[in-house]
């Protein structure tokens, strides 16, 4: 707020005067409009009740301060009449009581404040009637001014208006709602080649194009009959000489008085450089520029209007095709050449199929992607797919090279109400990926089961980090019994997966993924800890039994140098004696080693931990490596286990596998090796497997893998027993 001016000695009351400008400020915004905010109204009358206290105690009295605050209320747009009411009422006794202390009254302040009311609602009405009467001056003037610029700007419009008209550079017609022409331009005659004077006798629907003739007239005729006041499009005309002129069309419906169409008034523009222009740049955006086919997003705009017309029992068939070894070509012979290959594989592509109306595109790199229009069917499709390789694999010569080339192509043909133009792509993406798994220069055709698989593969790997943070992996143990007394002597630790949805998972479903994604090392190592838990457990319970259990190491897990860290502090933790545990290692793993996973294995055998080769005799079989190696025992393969069978009375008898095994078993026991057969499924298979003194076994047999609690109550059944 504003402060209060010096009132030059006299004994005015600031804080009352404040007080009486707030006052007086709601009073105001509450009786009537104000233009002002509240801040700058109480500032504006802070003002006024100053002068008006300071005339009161002023030595010579005048009243014609109150006249002035009259005429500024006026000139601040304070004209409510009830203003004026409270103003001139509050400048009594409210006036003197606030702003005017009683001790410094001059003795006439009475007849003082009464002269300024009077004063003030003078100078406020004097003032609102010099406002009035200048108000109508000004309105009687601009009436006037009015009429005479209204008059004015039409004569200027009409010299306007033909001025536009006649010398305009785009086209100017006016018809009737007849389609009659009335008038136009030179430069709509010019750009239609015709003149004036032709033009005025010809009716606009003569120039439509035959193309959109029947469109055009609709709508014309939707805007002569008033549904509409404006239209505008891009169109063709003929010209006289019958070219086409692309043109920007805007017409305008001009109507009665009374709202009737009276006539069209249209705007016409030459678009046809620009329209071109706008045809190349879609070409080059919906094309390749390498190749010239069309690019991906003309192909799915084409795909998508397939699936948009398509009936109910439509087929839908693309071959999405990769040629085999291009990344080789380019890194080989450079990327120059690659080009020319490309284009050159391009131009057969389309040729091979251009007869048949299919679409070919490039969807980048050496991808190209077929879309079979029309086809009857799957033999349609892999038809098409035959063509594209044969048109492939003919020898291509660029520059002095003569380049062997190949493809892979994946085909998918479904009907269109099953699928959709994303999934169909991903089909074709996935059955392309199952050709080039199968080899070069072939074709494979979408299986949905195999697809269903291969997504179920997929998401148990991506949850298997997830699912062994949440501890969902189970250890279960299958025995390993002594062929001569059928006593336990080891168990086989297995791993399984308690999946929330589909169950117990077996090993079978998961290990492989584990090995792929890396994710092995941390699952043997959680595997190995629970395996020495348990075992613990068992030789604390019954050390009698001295049950050796046996861990699967995969080949990852032998070939990272902190194995041996890694089992020795499985051990320690644990507490279980090295003697009793067992690392299994595949043939292919420890075959052939050298260097670091070598040391490993004698380091693992240094700890005490007795070692084993898995599977033996289905990998390199190299016997003679068997000498350098630090193993224990030999596991025999389940196929040669397989070929040992109580034979038919009457089937012919063949002993290899026999034979295999019994020499196997030999070759072991002569490097002090001892031999446990796998896959024991038969009482008949466990009598020959001890007569070829094989040590133990290990099957259905006897017994399928089971928690640790069955273990547990099969050693307590053994004591019982013993």
């Amino acid at each position: 707020m504003a402060a209060v001016p010096d009132s030059g000695g006299d004994d005015l009351s600031r804080p009352g005067a404040q007080r009486y400008a707030a006052d007086w400020a709601r009073a105001v915004r509450r009786l009537g409009f104000v233009p002002l905010s509240a801040d700058e109204t109480e500032r504006l009358l802070l003002v006024h009740t100053v002068r008006l206290g300071q005339a009161v105690l002023a030595r010579q009295f005048s009243a014609t301060p109150a006249e002035d605050v009259g005429r500024a209320l006026v000139e601040a747009h304070l004209t409510e009449p009830r203003v004026l009411d409270w103003s001139v009422h509050a400048l009594g006794h409210r006036f003197l009581a606030q702003v005017l202390p009683d001790r410094v009254h001059p003795a006439d302040a009475a007849d003082r404040v009464a002269a300024l009311q009077g004063a003030l609602a003078a100078g406020f009405a004097r003032a609102l009637r010099n406002r009035t009467f200048s108000q109508q001056e000004r309105i009687a003037r601009s009436a006037w001014q009015a009429r005479d610029a209204v008059e004015r700007a039409l004569r200027d419009s009409e010299a306007r208006f033909r001025a536009v008209f006649t010398g305009a550079a785009i086209g100017i017609g006016i018809a009737g709602i007849d389609g009659q022409i009335i008038e136009v331009n030179q430069s709509f005659a010019d750009m239609l080649g015709y003149t004036v004077d032709e033009l005025r006798q010809i009716n606009v629907a003569s120039l439509f194009h035959a193309d959109d003739a029947a469109g055009m007239w609709e709508l014309y005729q939707e805007l002569i009959e008033g549904k509409h006041d404006h239209a505008r499009v891009e169109k063709r005309y003929h010209r006289k000489d019958g070219t086409i002129v692309w043109t920007d069309l805007a017409v305008s419906l001009i109507r009665h008085d009374d709202g009737r169409p009276r006539f069209t008034v249209a705007m016409i523009e030459d678009i046809t450089e620009r329209y071109e222009l706008q045809q190349r740049l879609r070409f080059q955006a919906l094309h390749d520029p390498l190749t010239g086919l069309p690019n991906r997003t003309l192909f799915f705009e084409t795909l998508g209007r397939c699936f948009e017309r398509a009936g109910p029992e439509q087929r839908i068939a693309v071959c999405f095709l990769d040629l085999d070894g291009f990344k080789a070509v380019n890194d080989s012979l450079g990327h120059d050449l690659g080009d020319r290959l490309l284009i050159t594989i391009a131009r057969r592509l389309a040729d091979c199929v251009a007869g048949q109306g299919h679409l070919v595109a490039r969807m980048g790199g050496d991808e190209f992607v077929i879309l079979v229009d029309g086809g009857d069917g799957l033999d349609d499709a892999v038809g098409v797919a035959e063509l594209a390789l044969a048109a492939v694999s003919a020898p291509v010569l660029v520059g002095d090279q003569q380049l062997a080339v190949s493809a892979s192509v994946g085909v998918v043909e479904c009907p269109a109400a099953e699928t959709s133009a994303s999934e169909l792509m991903k089909a074709a993406d996935t059955t392309l990926y199952w050709a080039k798994a199968e080899g070069r220069g072939r074709w494979a055709v979408y299986d949905p089961e195999r697809s269903a698989a291969d997504i179920a593969r997929s998401a148990l790997a991506a949850g298997l980090p997830a699912a062994l943070d949440r501890d969902e992996f189970v250890v279960h143990y299958q025995p390993i019994v002594s062929l001569l007394d059928g006593e336990m002597l080891a168990v086989e630790a297995l791993v399984r997966w308690r999946h929330p949805e589909l169950g117990l998972v077996g090993p079978d479903r998961f290990i492989g993924l584990a090995e792929e994604t890396g994710l092995i090392v941390r699952l043997g190592e959680w595997v190995l800890g629970q395996a020495c838990r348990d075992a613990r457990a068992w030789h604390r319970e019954f050390p009698a039994q001295s049950l050796v259990v046996s861990v699967n190491l995969a080949a990852r897990q032998a070939d990272d140098p902190a194995i041996v860290d890694t089992v020795a502090g499985a051990l320690s933790r644990t507490g279980l004696p090295a003697e009793l545990l067992q690392l299994e290692l595949t043939e292919s793993a420890v075959m052939g080693s050298a260097g670091e996973p070598l040391r490993s294995l004698r380091r693992l055998a240094g700890l005490g931990v007795r070692l084993a080769i898995d599977d033996f005799g289905t990998g390199y079989s190299n016997l003679a490596y068997l000498r350098r190696l630090p193993i224990h025992c030999l596991k025999l393969a389940g196929p040669f286990v397989e070929g040992i069978r109580a034979e038919e009375p009457d089937a012919p008898v063949d002993h290899r596998d026999e034979r295999i095994v019994d020499a196997l078993v030999r070759l072991a026991h002569a490097l002090e090796l001892s031999v446990t057969a796998e896959a024991v499924e038969t009482g008949a298979q466990a009598e020959r497997l001890r007569a070829l003194r094989c040590d133990t076994g290990q099957g259905r047999w006897f017994g399928a893998p089971m928690p640790a609690e069955e273990i547990t109550a099969r050693l307590r059944g053994g004591e019982a027993a013993a």
